[in-house]
Formats: C-alpha cells, sequence, structure tokens
C-alpha cells in the first residue's frame, strides 16, 4: 500500500469518526432542547397544535449544532451532514420511541428523515465554510 492509499483510509476513519461524533452531539443537544421546550410549553400554555413545529425546529437546531462542532475536516460536508441527518433521524426515533408512548409507524417518520436529512445537508455545507474561512 502506497503513502496515497493510506492517507485516503486514514481520511474515511476520520469521517466515520466525525458522522458518529456529530450524531452523539446532536442527540444530546435534542434531549437537552426537549427538556427546556418541555417546561416551557408547560409554564407558558403553549398550544399543542405548535409542538410538531417546535420539535421540528429542536430536531434541525441540533443537527445544526452537532454537524458544526463535530465536522471538521475538509471536503464532502455534504454528504457527511447527509449521513449524519440521516443516521440521526433513525436513532433519536428509537431514542424518543424508548422514552415515549412506543413505537408508532406513521407518515411523520418520513417527514422526520427527509427534514433531518434537509437540515444536514445545510449543516454539512456551512461546517465546511465556516472551516474554511
Amino acid at each position: 500500500m502506497d503513502e496515497n492509499e493510506t492517507s485516503v483510509v486514514s481520511d474515511k476513519k476520520w469521517y466515520v469518526f466525525e458522522i458518529i461524533k456529530a450524531v452523539i452531539i446532536s442527540l444530546i443537544f435534542s434531549l437537552v432542547f426537549v427538556l427546556v421546550a418541555a417546561f416551557a410549553i408547560k409554564f407558558f400554555n403553549i398550544p399543542v397544535g405548535v409542538v410538531p413545529i417546535i420539535n421540528q425546529v429542536i430536531r434541525s437546531l441540533s443537527i445544526l449544532l452537532g454537524c458544526l462542532i463535530a465536522l471538521r475536516r475538509p471536503g464532502h460536508g455534504w454528504l457527511r451532514g447527509i449521513i449524519s441527518g440521516l443516521l440521526y433521524s433513525a436513532i433519536a426515533f428509537v431514542l424518543f420511541s424508548v422514552m415515549g408512548d412506543g413505537f408508532t409507524w406513521d407518515l411523520s417518520i418520513l417527514n422526520n428523515t427527509a427534514v433531518g436529512m434537509a437540515a444536514g445537508l445545510i449543516s454539512g455545507i456551512m461546517a465546511m465554510v465556516i472551516r474554511r474561512n
């Protein structure tokens, strides 16, 4: 194996590590934001119809912060962001289903996955632009 091939394998390992790190950071932010949102909804009597919007904002903001903090290596930020958003959506679904009422299979899963991937795409691009400057 020559030096160039070793560099490519090393970069791929770091990309995977950064994606996993971004997902974990995003999940931690989500848990904190959901807790804060639950207190705000309870104390300020926020209508129930606003909760899905709050959930999407929490999801998008968590992915953004996770990508901005974790994605540091240059290149393929958009792809790493999409993968981070997809993994986040899958793990968040399982995590919040276990903590909540159980698993509910409906169209919202597709919506949450699409929002997660779109937020990851934008966040990955932003992370690369910020790192470059």
